[in-house]
């Protein structure tokens, strides 16, 4: 990036630490954040929702009492939300920090609402409202498996990143190819990684595959030890049909199979901690992509810090403060 400086500084300074499921960007975030005045934005498209806390592993009582966390617990499960929702939120949060000198930590491992933010979505064209209409029907009508199949034939690429049950990006990827001739992958590598609106730090967590299934396994098990299927079952006694959005994601919809009597518990738990390998193996496939990140072992609290402190400095963030919480900063 070759900007002049005074057209660099301009532009927010976000730092971002992102990483796969499991690998403890939350701990690493809240550290981090502390060390220079920060708050939290929350990069994940599950702790938006209120009343789902364990499958989604928000930050405890005690660490959000430390530091700061926006975009968590915001709409109910039935509501929707989106990547481009999450950017519109994010982006006045950014602006109200700026303005009292807060650094923004954007923390998650969602990593289309971390390049929603920081490069804006791609835009393919209008939407046709008959060919979405259209393609609902099917869905209704046929079941979500024929479309999925057919955008295993169409874009076997985006067909690989979805869900066979996730009805809306199964709609929206064909609603995008059918609309305008070319793939959602085709879309997203055209418009991937291309400018940025603020001034951004990318730090990556890893570490050795096994390590982090391992991480993984023992989430899982705590999570469940922690009253996960009550959780799920509670869910399910406030009304909250299970086939939302929100209830099929990973870990909910395994956890509904167990509550309504499906599947054995074992048996649930070991599927879970297989489709969470795999959803984390996603995660860093996309991650991958970006070269911008600077990849740490999550137990590396003072490179992070380090870098974090070379980043501000470099960007003129000289006017780094404590945050001082008062309902009206809010």
């Amino acid at each position: 990036m070759n900007q002049k400086p005074e057209t660099r500084n301009r532009k927010p300074s976000v730092v971002v630490i992102c990483g796969p499921t499991g690998i403890g960007k939350t701990s690493a975030g809240i550290e981090a954040a502390e060390t220079f005045g920060g708050e939290i934005i929350s990069a994940d498209s599950m702790q938006v929702y209120k009343y789902m806390d364990i499958g989604t592993a928000k930050p405890t009582h005690e660490e959000r009492e430390r530091i700061f966390h926006h975009m968590i617990d915001i709409i109910e499960p039935d509501e929707d939300f989106s990547a481009a929702k999450f950017a519109l939120s994010a982006d006045e949060i950014i602006e109200r920090l700026r303005t009292r000198g807060i650094i923004p930590f954007l923390v998650g491992g969602t990593g289309l609402y971390i390049k929603a933010l920081v490069h804006g979505l791609f835009h393919p064209g209008t939407s046709l409202a008959d060919t979405r209409n259209r393609l609902k029907y099917e869905a209704e009508t046929h079941g979500t498996e024929s479309l999925y199949k057919r955008l295993l034939k169409s874009d076997r690429e985006a067909a690989d990143k979805i869900h066979p049950n996730d009805t809306f990006r199964i709609i929206r990827a064909l609603e995008v190819y059918e609309t305008t001739g070319m793939t959602i992958s085709e879309h997203h590598k055209k418009h991937a990684f291309s400018g940025s609106r603020f001034n951004v730090l990318k730090i990556g967590l890893t570490t050795e595959r096994e390590d982090l299934y391992k991480r993984i396994e023992k989430r899982v098990d705590l999570m469940v030890e922690a009253g996960f299927a009550e959780e799920v079952k509670r869910l399910l006694d406030m009304n909250y049909p299970a086939g939302l959005k929100s209830m099929q994601s990973i870990g909910y919809r395994h956890m509904i199979e167990y509550v309504t009597g499906r599947i054995p518990l074992d048996e649930t738990v070991r599927i879970l901690k297989q489709d969470t390998r795999r959803f984390a193996k996603r995660q860093m496939t996309w991650f991958n992509a970006d070269p911008e990140i600077i990849w740490i072992k999550p137990d590396q609290g003072n490179d992070i810090k380090m870098l974090v402190g070379s980043f501000l400095k470099a960007t003129r963030n000289v006017t780094i403060r404590p945050p001082i919480y008062t309902d009206e900063r809010r």
